[in-house]
């Protein structure tokens, strides 16, 4: 997830917005919270601690509502439509891949064997929707196959932080308007 938000950052900077003024309020800091402890999630699957693997579905559920605090305060009411179709398509073509390999997630790790946040035997230990994928799992475009090396993704899953994406990238753009704005009312009551 750190990189979604990396991604939107990169992309406002490049886009010629500046980072601090969205640092320069709080409402930013809950996410920012949230990524560090999804972070450390993924730290422990580096160490093979899987217990906390059983929380990453509702934690990640909380970290997609903790943007309704920056949705609110930037009104991005249309960016978080916008953000909330990429959900839904997400989740639509996450569960059809489930639903096709009989309520299981094929997993087909490549980079993260190297990396070590995958060992062969981590689907005998973890019992959760996720087995590793084989010839015979089905529609495996719809599966977890992007492999970074820290996290493996499905087609769904970037659909997913889609959303993420335009929330901090839309929110980026509104600090900065919001704060050319301001100063433009300082240089008028100046004037």
């Amino acid at each position: 997830m750190i990189e979604t938000i990396i991604i939107a950052m990169l992309m406002a900077k490049i886009r010629g917005y500046k980072l601090k003024p969205i640092f320069m309020s709080w409402e930013i800091y809950p996410v920012l919270v949230f990524v560090g402890l999804y972070m450390f999630l993924n730290m422990q699957v580096f160490f093979g601690n899987y217990n906390f693997i059983k929380f990453a579905g509702i934690l990640e559920t909380f970290y997609i509502c903790i943007f309704l605090i920056l949705i609110f305060r930037y009104k991005q009411y249309i960016s978080a439509i916008i953000g909330s179709i990429s959900i839904i398509i997400g989740t639509i073509l996450n569960k059809v891949a489930i639903y096709a390999n009989d309520g299981k997630m094929p997993v087909f790790p490549t980079l993260s064997y190297i990396t070590g946040y995958v060992r062969p035997d981590v689907f005998t230990k973890v019992k959760d929707i996720h087995v590793i994928g084989s010839g015979t799992s089905k529609l495996i475009f719809l599966t977890d196959i992007i492999d970074l090396g820290y996290s493996i993704l499905s087609i769904g899953d970037i659909f997913i932080r889609v959303f993420a994406f335009i929330i901090i990238y839309s929110c980026i753009k509104s600090t900065n308007n919001i704060k050319e704005k301001v100063d433009d009312d300082i240089v008028q009551s100046i004037i």
